[in-house]
């Protein structure tokens, strides 16, 4: 027995073992950081593979084409099996997402991209100093960025750090709450948000100043066009599972729901009243370098999949061609149809302060519900609270 190429060999499996062990961690810390999980058992797999050809050609197995093809057959296979996941992973995201995130820079007050809704003529309030610091939900910020634009004076707004925020429902409640803004505007506060309230010693005071519909949309191929509110209890408590149960074709029923604590959720669970709400669909999200949770996922528009939003949101911001809004109890979701009550599931708005909130605010408030302010509410698209001259 040559016991020197022994020891050499065993020298350079033990290299091979070091270099590999360094260069996966390497290219896993490179996943990693860029989010990239569904790459992990690639990267495993493939460094795998690399290290058991190195040591086979090391020991001089390959000697013939029948041991070549074993091991080329092994490996093909195993790196295949490994890519499963990052191939499902990129069809999945082929799929657009409905009602993601839409970009709140072109509704910026005074801004150049003139999205935002005007008054003909100077508003009769006019705020010049010690602003109200206004947040509020998303769907919203085309509202209140136009009576910022009215209200206040001409300057630059930040919609993330200045006198006019938007940052999504949960935080401008927890926002108002702690007494960082002044005033919100938003849908009702879910129980969560009101208990946070109590506990922390704060009374939040709702105003309504006007109407919206809550819809729920599917993808613009479902056969479906309407639903019952029965039928969409039935749904979202997991009585209904299959397309085919209320007119459509055989196809499971995927319900996605919206994070807790977001108005559109609150506005479900109010709709859903004592029945309980399934478990929503869920993916493994990555959170730094360490853990991975579960999370509720985005709404992606697979064709046998149903969510919610409002119908400004969807309609006027989002404008995605590739859903459609279901009529609930054969009555569409349209202005005329929240005006009149008619839509069974219309929700009023809110302008939210506290007992600690800017005096300022309520000058605000005033001028929202006066003639003025709700014919701005109406031009931006909104359903006014009260009929107008």
């Amino acid at each position: 027995m040559d016991w020197s190429k022994t020891i050499y060999n065993i020298i350079v499996v033990v290299v091979l073992l070091i270099v590999f062990i360094h260069f996966t961690i390497g290219l896993l810390l490179i996943v990693l950081l860029n989010g990239n999980i569904q790459w992990i058992p690639f990267v495993i797999t493939a460094g795998i593979v690399i290290l058991i050809n190195c040591i086979l050609f090391t020991f001089r197995f390959f000697t013939s084409k029948k041991r070549n093809l074993i091991v080329a057959s092994i490996s093909v296979l195993a790196l295949s099996i490994a890519l499963i996941q990052p191939i499902q992973y990129y069809l999945k995201n082929r799929i657009p997402t409905v009602g993601a995130d839409v970009d709140v820079y072109q509704y910026i007050p005074f801004s150049t991209v003139d999205s935002v809704v005007k008054l003909e003529k100077q508003a009769t309030v006019q705020l010049t100093e010690s602003l109200p610091i206004i947040d509020g939900a998303t769907a919203f910020y085309p509202l209140y960025a136009a009576v910022a634009e009215a209200l206040y004076p001409e300057k630059e707004y930040n919609p993330y750090d200045s006198e006019v925020m938007v940052n999504k429902t949960p935080t401008a409640y927890q926002n108002l709450i702690d007494g960082r803004v002044d005033l919100i505007f938003v849908l009702a506060p879910s129980e969560q948000q009101k208990n946070r309230a109590k506990i922390q010693g704060v009374e939040l005071k709702l105003t309504p100043i006007g109407k919206e519909a809550f819809v729920f949309f599917v993808h613009a191929k479902n056969k479906v066009e309407g639903l019952s509110l029965q039928q969409i209890k039935d749904i979202y408590s997991g009585e209904v599972t299959n397309w085919s149960q209320v007119g459509g074709g055989s196809d499971a029923i995927r319900a996605f729901q919206r994070p807790q604590d977001s108005g559109s959720q609150t506005a479900l669970q109010n709709l859903m009243d004592d029945t309980p709400i399934m478990d929503a669909p869920t993916e493994n999200v990555a959170q730094g370098m360490g853990s991975i949770i579960e999370e509720v996922a985005n709404y992606r528009n697979y064709k046998n999949a149903i969510g919610y939003t409002f119908r400004y949101y969807s309609n006027e911001m989002v404008q995605n061609k590739e859903i459609k809004l279901l009529e609930i109890d054969g009555v569409a979701p349209t202005k005329e149809m929240i005006r009149s009550n008619t839509y069974p599931i219309t929700n009023e708005f809110y302008i939210v302060t506290t007992q600690n909130s800017n005096p300022k605010s309520q000058e605000i408030i005033d001028w929202m519900l006066s003639d003025e302010g709700q014919r701005l509410l109406e031009n931006v698209g909104y359903v006014p609270i009260r009929e107008l001259d």
